[in-house]
């Protein structure tokens, strides 16, 4: 594959998806949001009114083009970036992405996304499963009341209610059911860094990661 691959990795709340489009938007590379992949087949299966919890509903994929264009994600010519992040998306998204078949279908449009060009690709299973051969690997974290205060934050500039009892307890169980399930789970890639981001600020952490994307370049 043509190109520079940066992959990022990291549980609900590590900032992974904020700093990788804002390393793709300062470097010119192309920012690839797999979890906003994942939301965009949950918000589509929520809108044909299919049984969630049957994993052979989800053949709806075979005729969907999910995909993104100027960093926004688009169900066949739908932009689809906003709707995707409403409540009921969130609340059935992990179930949606604990199927095998979903997974295949995603890991396969992720994959061809990467083919060309200098990509950030964020997720987590991307060091893994997506780019195992990535350039440079990097694992997001944070302890859980710092990840909870952020999705805490994130949630009232939106103007939505937020308890941050009920945020951490989100994220707990969101770590569990992610890392747990038997297809792709949630791990550090062996040859990943692993980057605490508990006490840095964003810019920080988009300037630690660049830095080591250059040394690899180099």
């Amino acid at each position: 594959m043509p190109g520079y691959k940066l992959a990022i990795d990291g549980p609900a709340g590590s900032g992974k998806s904020t700093i990788s489009s804002l390393i793709a938007k300062k470097l010119g590379w192309t920012h690839i949001d797999t979890g906003a992949m994942y939301r965009a087949v949950t918000l589509q299966a929520i809108e044909l009114n299919i049984d969630l919890n049957n994993e052979a509903s989800y053949h709806f994929l075979e005729t969907s083009n999910i995909h993104y264009d100027n960093n926004r994600i688009y169900i066949d010519d739908r932009d689809v970036t906003e709707a995707i992040r409403n409540e009921a998306v969130t609340n059935n998204v992990s179930l949606v992405s604990s199927f095998p078949y979903v997974r295949k279908k995603l890991v396969e449009l992720q994959k061809n996304a990467a083919q060309k060009g200098n990509i950030v690709m964020d997720g987590r299973d991307i060091g893994t499963v997506v780019l195992p051969n990535a350039d440079l690997k990097i694992f997001l974290t944070a302890n859980v009341e710092e990840r909870a205060q952020r999705r805490h934050n994130e949630q009232l500039k939106k103007g939505k209610t937020s308890e941050m009892s009920k945020v951490i307890e989100d994220i707990l169980k969101r770590d569990q059911k992610d890392s747990t399930r038997k297809e792709s789970p949630l791990r550090i890639a062996s040859d990943a860094i692993l980057l605490d981001t508990t006490y840095l600020t964003i810019e920080e952490v988009v300037n630690k990661i660049i830095e080591l994307t250059d040394k690899k370049e180099n």
